[in-house]
């Protein structure tokens, strides 16, 4: 059974392009393959940008929600 929760949480809560992608790319390895990143960012670039980096990286985009301040992207690693 997979789960929606996070193995591991980012904030990139006021950091602007692309440091969002910057900080998932720095650590989907401290995940393992199957398990899951969440990324909490507010910068409206990262809406487009982290479905679009899991695209050209060839993990899985999971889901995003929006919070009060920005949004929590779901990434799962796939290798």
């Amino acid at each position: 059974m997979t789960t929606n929760r996070p193995t591991l949480s980012l904030d990139a809560l006021g950091k602007k392009c692309p440091i969002p992608i910057i900080m998932l790319a720095e650590r989907i390895r401290d995940v393992t393959i199957g398990q899951t990143i969440e990324v909490l960012a507010d910068d409206p670039a990262a809406k487009t940008d982290v479905p679009a980096w899991c695209a050209l990286k060839s993990h899985e985009f999971v889901q995003s929600a929006e919070l009060v301040r920005g949004w929590s992207f779901l990434v799962r690693r796939s290798y």
